[in-house]
């Protein structure tokens, strides 16, 4: 629950309040005074009248209501403060600093579930605890440095971490990057990250609202709240993006399916930012760049024109690009020859266009009218440095005045931090935002060029639901039979190949001869069949298929032996794994054994549309094999597509599947066809 006393207070106390600006209560009111809080002003300190100034009562019953507390006292003393405040003094929001609690300790916990119980009670806010605070334009509620200035037009911030968004400040200064607002939500005990942009995102005004939202998350604890807020903000224009530290959790957890190997929580994360838009960050470097590149008009293209004079930077830049799935166009012609003209002898204007170490702010002006003008590119980066012999005011000025008025994005990258610095504090003192680091920037350029818009609405192949509902409400935790997969695909609309179970040699022989050879056979009860010598292929005659049969009802857990028909195709996989409170993760790619020696998965969460099933198989390192190569035939991507999605629609019907692998699918020009398949009930 965020209120407006949180947002914009009348009154704020600051309990713990101190002379000493080296204290978090001290620092904290310094900050209030210092940017020019115009509401009334409270600091609660036994041992003074006055602090900094401002008037101090000796106890909280001296205090009159309060809109919003700042507490800056121990642990041990927040949960009746935090009592009196809300009941007894009308307080509807509440910022803990103090550190103690359930990051601490089991002591710790119950202090703050008794300070969620009081603020809940009241229909109060809670920030924090050990949080370093909020910066809104109303009001600086922080207690570190340093505090920027706001700009309506500038990033909103939320991070889970205090000293993490502080680092993210410093880095977001350096680049120019302006703020319109920063929480800080620390342990999240009454409102997190997620519930910050689901406020963002209801109060979302475009042109009015901040553009940009920075978020730094260590634990997403509501992720369909954030899949819903942060899809329906970019689908009113707004722009996002994330680091989320931790990744490397759990990802070796003990799994008993190829699906639930493959399908770490990480993975869960990655699908759901691409799912809802947002642009995975992995430091907070890339994340105020990503942010910075963000805050300009979004290339209509990936065509970019490379400005500079000096030549390794360009180079490197072009490297990353060009890796990156970004085209780096070459110039020719009568356009790209009147240009030269204007240049100093031995400047190149190919593209990247390098007018030398002593080109001048007039031929920059040539460069970028052309790159404007005349030559097909979607955007411009600008490399333009200092070895320190002359000011380079003029040229900055000339850039910041062309980002103003081209149609074209231009990037300008200012690598002299030591040598120009006044220049460069000039530009960002003007609006200017630039980047340090010519790979820094092609990189985060690049990521955010890969993401789209994401879909609002998603129509996926009719099944049978009333069948699959079946099935799954009489079935018990656990593996289901073949019988109960056989009858799962068949609702679900997935194609398999025709098979039959035999646990006798005379039921052995009656499904030979339905089936016909050749025949693959494989061994029911263990889990990995190969591992164990559980499959048999191409049996063509009654002798090899009665010795196998005995061979295989030997192997430990074997229960019966299933026969299908050996097919021929390319070895495909589909799969999916639930992960709770994300809903499920589909899988695709190359199947057989390469499912976990390859590792080239794709993934996404459910429900998955044309689309993004098209972009899962298109994006696979293996893509090149299911598409047809030296002579072989292909895989009827189309019918690839629709087997991806029935799996997904099967899973929206169905939520209590935990785990599901179809592998493999086998496919080729004329059919894809679920050769074997396992799903695993948790409910």
């Amino acid at each position: 629950m965020i209120t407006k006393e949180l947002l914009s207070p009348q009154s704020i106390v600051v309990v713990g309040g101190s002379d000493d600006t080296k204290k978090t209560g001290g620092s904290a009111l310094r900050n209030l005074i210092k940017t020019g809080y115009n509401g009334k002003l409270f600091v609660v300190n036994p041992k003074s009248d006055t602090v900094q100034g401002v008037p101090s009562v000796k106890s909280l019953e001296e205090l009159p209501q309060v809109d919003l507390a700042i507490l800056a006292i121990p642990a041990t003393a927040c949960p009746k403060t935090v009592d009196y405040l809300c009941s007894k003094r009308g307080c509807k929001a509440v910022i803990i600093y103090s550190a103690g609690f359930h990051e601490d300790s089991e002591e710790g916990a119950i202090l703050e579930k008794l300070i969620v119980e009081s603020v809940n009670k009241a229909g109060a806010s809670l920030i924090g605890p050990n949080c370093i605070g909020v910066l809104t334009p109303n009001y600086a509620g922080l207690f570190t440095q340093p505090v920027p200035e706001l700009n309506k037009n500038g990033v909103d911030i939320i991070s889970g971490s205090g000293a993490t968004v502080v680092f993210i400040i410093e880095a977001a200064i350096q680049l120019g990057l302006k703020f319109s607002s920063i929480y800080s939500v620390g342990n999240s005990a009454q409102i997190g990250v997620e519930d910050i942009l689901k406020h963002m995102d209801e109060t979302y005004v475009h042109g009015e609202s901040a553009p940009v939202k920075l978020l730094y998350i260590e634990n997403i604890s509501k992720p369909e709240m954030l899949l819903k807020h942060s899809k329906s903000l970019i689908s009113k224009g707004a722009k996002i993006a994330a680091v989320k530290s931790g990744s490397s959790e759990a990802g070796s957890r003990a799994a008993s399916s190829h699906t639930g190997a493959l399908a770490s929580p990480d993975v869960a994360v990655t699908a759901l930012f691409r799912k809802a838009g947002i642009i995975r960050c992995s430091s907070r470097n890339e994340l105020v760049t990503v942010g910075s590149i963000l805050m300009y008009p979004r290339p209509e293209g990936k065509k970019i024109a490379i400005i500079t004079h000096a030549g390794g930077p360009a180079v490197m830049l072009t490297d990353v690009l060009s890796s990156n799935d970004m085209d780096i166009p070459h110039f020719v012609g009568n356009k790209a020859n009147s240009l030269l003209e204007k240049l100093y002898p031995g400047s190149s204007v190919a593209n990247p266009i390098d007018f030398l170490a002593t080109g001048t702010a007039e031929q920059l002006s040539h460069i970028i009218d052309a790159c404007e003008n005349d030559f097909e590119v979607d955007a411009m980066a600008i490399i333009f440095g200092s070895p320190g012999l002359t000011t380079v005011y003029d040229v900055y000025d000339l850039i910041l005045d062309r980002i103003k008025r081209c149609k074209k994005p231009i990037y300008p990258i200012l690598p002299s931090i030591v040598n120009v610095k006044d220049e460069i504090s000039a530009f960002h003192s003007k609006g200017g935002i630039s980047f340090p680091d010519e790979v820094t920037f092609g990189s985060a350029l690049s990521k955010v060029m890969s993401v789209e818009i994401p879909e609002t609405k998603i129509e996926l192949p009719p099944v049978d639901t009333k069948i699959i509902r079946q099935i799954i409400d009489g079935a018990d935790n656990g593996y289901l039979s073949p019988f109960q997969v056989q009858k799962l695909l068949d609702a679900a609309g997935i194609e398999r190949a025709k098979e039959a179970v035999a646990k006798d040699e005379k039921s052995l022989r009656n499904f030979a001869r339905e089936i016909g050879y050749p025949i693959v056979m494989k061994v029911i009860g263990p889990v990995h069949k190969s591992d164990v010598g559980g499959v048999a292929l191409n049996i063509t005659d009654d002798e090899t298929l009665i010795s196998e049969f005995k061979r295989m009802m030997k192997i430990p857990s074997t229960t019966s032996v299933l026969l299908q028909p050996m097919l021929s195709g390319t070895q495909l996989f589909a799969g999916s794994k639930r992960e709770d409170g994300y809903g499920h993760i589909i899988m695709c790619g190359l199947g057989g054994i390469f499912v976990e020696a390859m590792g080239d998965i794709s993934s996404k969460l459910a429900p998955i549309s044309q689309t993004e099933a098209n972009e899962m198989i298109t994006s696979l390192k293996g893509y090149q094999i299911i598409k047809g190569t030296r002579g072989q035939d292909g895989v009827n991507e189309t019918l690839y597509r629709d087997a991806i999605r029935r799996l997904s629609a099967l899973c929206m019907v169905a939520p209590e599947i935990f785990e599901m692998d179809i592998n493999p699918l086998l496919g080729n020009a004329k059919q894809v066809v679920a050769v074997d398949a396992r799903i695993r009930i948790e409910k």
